[in-house]
């Protein structure tokens, strides 16, 4: 099971279309997946159409409580992707988490008992680098970091690095980067070639290698509550390029897996 979290302090990347598409391919493979919408905008819950009834507890509760997440799973109108939805609260749970003991593994513990029921959980973030998207990263096992061929994501990528590698030093977290996704990809303008350059030359095999390329289909997906292989016919470029993503993704966390075996295994024959 893979906690695959999707992050980035700057807004407007591409962190939730990401989240949501890559959910959604990994459970059209067969995948069980749980997409966990940390979001405080709830645009995932709201791209998958689920609609919450009055008083339903959402994930917000679960961390102001921490109760387990299976207590709030949803069932999505796809086969194999289940989400535990944001709700409005989840807006104030920032300030809330302040004042928890280990407030920074609160959502670690939530997932506890839900691990072992699914392939995949992927947790989409909010645009800031909060105590939400700390707990995301904390709980992850790995991460995915959108950035949109444009130069201010550039420059917070540095701001970002930094808070991560905090995270790992002082909190202990695995959360290893399994890639840097380039979105809003578009050959024809200049600063594209020149931030794909930026990224190869700082990240090289780490960053994946199909980009996720400008589309319309995209923007209007949400409205009509669709995700892009169902907005999309299928030689369409959205579709292409999310379908290449979890190539990627599955083929990496195959390799990591195996890297880790093998030095478990050395490790035990050394001693």
């Amino acid at each position: 099971m893979a906690i695959l979290c999707i992050a980035n302090q700057k807004g407007g990347v591409g962190k939730t279309t990401t989240a949501v598409n890559l959910a959604a391919g990994l459970a059209r493979r067969g995948k069980k997946v749980l997409l966990v919408d940390l979001d405080i905008q709830g645009s995932a819950t709201a791209t998958l159409g689920v609609r919450l009834k009055e008083n339903e507890l959402t994930i917000a509760e679960v961390l102001l409580h921490e109760k387990q997440v299976e207590h709030i799973v949803r069932e999505t109108g796809w086969e194999n992707l289940f989400i535990a939805p944001a709700g409005e609260a989840l807006a104030a749970v920032d300030i809330h988490l302040a004042s928890a003991m280990a407030r920074e593994r609160v959502l670690e513990r939530c997932l506890s008992t839900v691990a072992d029921k699914v392939d995949h959980i992927v947790i989409d973030t909010a645009p800031y680098l909060g105590l939400l998207t700390t707990n995301a990263l904390v709980a992850a096992k790995h991460l995915i970091v959108p950035v949109s061929c444009e130069y201010l994501p550039i420059l917070g990528l540095k701001l970002f690095t930094e808070t991560l590698e905090r995270i790992r030093t002082r909190l202990g977290a695995p959360c290893d980067v399994l890639g840097y996704l380039m979105t809003m990809y578009d050959r024809r303008e200049k600063i594209t070639s020149e931030i794909e350059a930026i990224l190869q030359r700082k990240f090289g095999p780490a960053l994946f290698s199909q980009p996720i390329r400008v589309n319309t289909k995209h923007k209007a997906s949400p409205s009509h509550k669709k995700t892009i292989y169902d907005f999309e016919g299928k030689s369409g470029k959205g579709r292409a390029d999310y379908e290449k993503l979890v190539d990627e993704v599955l083929e990496r966390l195959i390799a990591r897996k195996s890297a880790a075996l093998t030095a478990s295994v050395t490790a035990a024959y050394e001693r």
